[in-house]
């Protein structure tokens, strides 16, 4: 029987008690499975990073996952961080190097939320670091005080571009997702165009404007149950094909 594709996650670099820890979110690692039907295997964000050539050289496909921090902004702009931002430079230095290098390999990528912004400034974008204070934009950011279930819930429409991936994906020219993010695309990086937006204009959705290699960033969470939202299975389901694809070659 033939192995299931392997899709890389790079970890985020936590601190527990005295010692640090590399941790991947168990939702993430069950969509790999359960939606896209791959074998999901962890990516350690070390200090220096891994040879991350060799490590994509054996994988068949890349996630980048969300995550509680966020981007040093040092690495797409001269603006301060502000107060109490979370921060993981561990997993900046290997997710903003190893963006470009599955591009080159035509290695499969299919990032969420902080994955969203992390292809965004690798390949030369900008971030808001607050959306909800930036003129015209809706606060994007859930209420912490709610249940999970009710964080996770579909939060706004977006609208998709036409012809694009995800309207084929939907089946349609609009979708309903949730929203847990206070950072957005700002200026988009090289070679991408937009595959989506929220009512207020902000960029939801993006896709390399290439036809070989596979990548797709969404700012929602579309590994939140994905196998009880057909609009979500679908996004993981797209990225399996092109991880299948890519395990051929290497087989």
């Amino acid at each position: 029987m033939r192995q299931p594709p392997l899709v890389g996650l790079p970890s985020d670099r936590k601190q527990i008690g005295h010692h640090p820890f590399q941790a991947v979110g168990e939702k993430y690692l069950r969509a790999v499975v359960d939606g896209a039907g791959c074998l999901p295997v962890m990516i350690p964000s070390l200090s220096p990073p891994l040879d991350l050539r060799a490590v994509l050289a054996n994988l068949d496909g890349l996630l980048l996952t969300g995550a509680y921090s966020n981007i040093e902004p040092h690495h797409y702009s001269d603006e301060p961080s502000y107060p109490g931002n979370l921060h993981d430079p561990a997993r900046d230095a290997t997710a903003l190097g190893i963006v470009p290098l599955a591009i080159e390999l035509r290695v499969p990528v299919l990032a969420l939320c902080r994955g969203c912004q992390e292809v965004n400034v690798a390949l030369g974008g900008t971030l808001y670091q607050k959306v909800h204070e930036a003129p015209g934009f809706d606060d994007h950011r859930e209420n912490p005080d709610d249940p999970l279930g009710v964080q996770y819930a579909p939060s706004h429409p977006i609208d998709l571009a036409p012809g694009g991936l995800l309207e084929r994906i939907a089946g349609g020219p609009v979708a309903q997702v949730n929203s847990l993010h206070g950072q957005g695309l700002r200026t988009l990086g090289r070679g991408l165009v937009v595959e989506a937006t929220a009512r207020d204009g902000l960029v939801e959705a993006v896709r390399l404007d290439d036809p070989g290699p596979f990548l797709l960033a969404v700012q929602w969470h579309p590994e939140w149950r994905v196998g009880e939202n057909p609009f979500y299975l679908g996004i993981f389901q797209a990225f399996a094909a092109a991880c299948r694809e890519r395990a051929k070659q290497r087989s």
